[in-house]
């Protein structure tokens, strides 16, 4: 949650230690300004990915960010 606003991706240092040690879902938070933020997150292994202001100014819609995880190969719902 620190990088929450920041547009600068998500913190994915930290979450990759928590990935490792948790067998709970995990959601990433905070940070995301592109789509390819997303995707990295994803990697990582998270269970969900949220994001809030990309999505309230415009810089992103929806669709774009299903569409970069499509084309990254991860499953997206419709």
């Amino acid at each position: 949650m620190d990088a929450d606003g920041t547009t600068d991706g998500f913190d994915l240092e930290m979450t990759a230690a928590v990935r490792a040690v948790v067998d709970v879902p995990l959601i990433a938070s905070g940070g995301a300004g592109t789509v390819q933020h997303f995707v990295e997150a994803a990697r990582v292994g998270v269970d969900a990915l949220l994001a809030a202001s990309v999505f309230h100014y415009g810089t992103l819609t929806i669709a774009e960010v299903k569409a970069g995880l499509r084309d990254a190969g991860f499953e997206v719902r419709l």
